[in-house]
């Protein structure tokens, strides 16, 4: 009869317990356990949220684009109309309109170390243009194909503008979650809806400036 006693009153201050553990713990120990232990105080702050994935665009593995409109705005500077600029450093190209305007698009440019600046004109454009790859660019990275014909997977995307006689293009892309970045290898990259655009409004020989 003692031992049954004795049980009863552990079995009792056990419950009792883990009431009161219950109350401190709303969760249970739930992200104790689910991520390992840590702070409780800190899991049930009322802001807390547990770490989560990145987003995934349904069509690949990559991360979905940050959408940057494209939209008209003051533009106030000696350009002529017309003439396209490119700030690098807000990684943001200007089609300059009449009346001190300018139709502003998201684009990516070039990482540390293939940074430029300059005036150019477009000496060429190409709808879905073929990819071959310079000899500087498979001299960094000879994994890369000797040519790939225009399509989707493309990395110039759906458009090309050739400036001048230089290796620089601007042109569409196959990543578009790069748009924003400083990625490229120089050149200036735009989603493709924004690149057909642009495409559009300009003809060869228009005057690109890119500044930094």
């Amino acid at each position: 009869m003692r031992r049954h006693a004795t049980t009863a009153i552990a079995a009792l201050l056990l419950a009792t317990a883990t009431a009161t553990a219950a109350v401190a713990d709303p969760l249970g120990g739930l992200f104790g356990s689910l991520f390992g232990g840590g702070n409780a105080q800190q899991l049930n702050a009322p802001y807390y949220q547990p770490t989560v994935a990145p987003t995934y665009a349904p069509e690949s593995n990559r991360p979905a684009a940050i959408r940057i409109p494209r939209e008209m705005v003051n533009f106030n500077a000696p350009y002529a109309p017309g003439t396209v600029v490119v700030s690098t450093s807000e990684r943001r190209l200007y089609l300059v309109m009449p009346g001190n305007k300018a139709l502003r698009y998201g684009i990516g440019v070039g990482r540390a170390g293939f940074e430029w600046a300059g005036t150019q004109s477009i000496s060429r454009k190409q709808e879905w243009p073929d990819w071959v790859p310079p000899a500087e660019m498979l001299q960094r990275r000879p994994d890369l194909p000797r040519y790939m014909a225009g399509g989707p997977e493309n990395p110039l995307g759906a458009r090309a503008m050739y400036l001048g006689g230089s290796l620089y293009r601007i042109h569409g892309s196959n990543e578009p979650e790069t748009i924003g970045q400083a990625v490229s290898s120089g050149c200036i990259r735009m989603l493709n809806e924004d690149v057909v655009d642009l495409y559009e409004r300009v003809k060869v020989g228009t005057k690109v400036v890119v500044l930094r």
